[in-house]
């Protein structure tokens, strides 16, 4: 039985759905580490998320948080010297992981924190003053310019 799915006629025929192929190319696979370490993703409001990871046993220091547009990379690697332990059980996981989170358009990252073997990655989305509606007044007559106001969102009627 094949799992894989071939996209290519989407790109010839569609224009712009390439990134939504690559996204659900990258879904179906299958990668074994995929669920580790286990994470929630809250939406904290309007244009606000954050991503918890169970990390217990990695320090602050293990852990490496990379943002690049589009797309949340958080691995964790192990200081060196600890291998030398003898344990009679080993029940807290410890190996290498990478965790990558697709990231809609126009989403940052705001700030991280770690506690209690939780790292919390706080995200918000920032849409950019020139792409949010704008109302633009029609001129009666053409004598004068037109008046352009800006439309507001419900989230920030809310903030102020």
């Amino acid at each position: 039985m094949r799992t894989t799915f071939d996209f290519s006629p989407l790109y010839r025929s569609m224009i712009g759905v390439d990134r939504m192929a690559t996204l659900i190319e990258a879904a179906m696979r299958s990668d074994g580490d995929g669920n580790y370490p286990p994470c929630d993703i809250e939406k904290l409001g309007d244009d606000a998320y954050r991503i918890s990871l169970a990390v217990a046993g990695f320090k602050p220091a293990d852990i490496e948080i990379t943002a690049q547009p589009n797309l949340l990379v958080v691995s964790g690697q192990k200081a060196q010297g600890e291998e030398n332990r003898l344990y009679l059980h080993h029940g807290i996981a410890s190996r290498s992981f990478e965790r990558r989170f697709e990231l809609a358009d126009y989403v940052a990252v705001k700030s991280a924190d770690y506690a209690d073997g939780v790292l919390a990655i706080d995200l918000v989305r920032e849409v950019p003053e020139a792409l949010k509606p704008r109302r633009i007044e029609i001129a009666n007559g053409g004598t004068r310019s037109p008046k352009v106001e800006r439309l507001d969102h419900p989230s920030d009627r809310q903030a102020a």
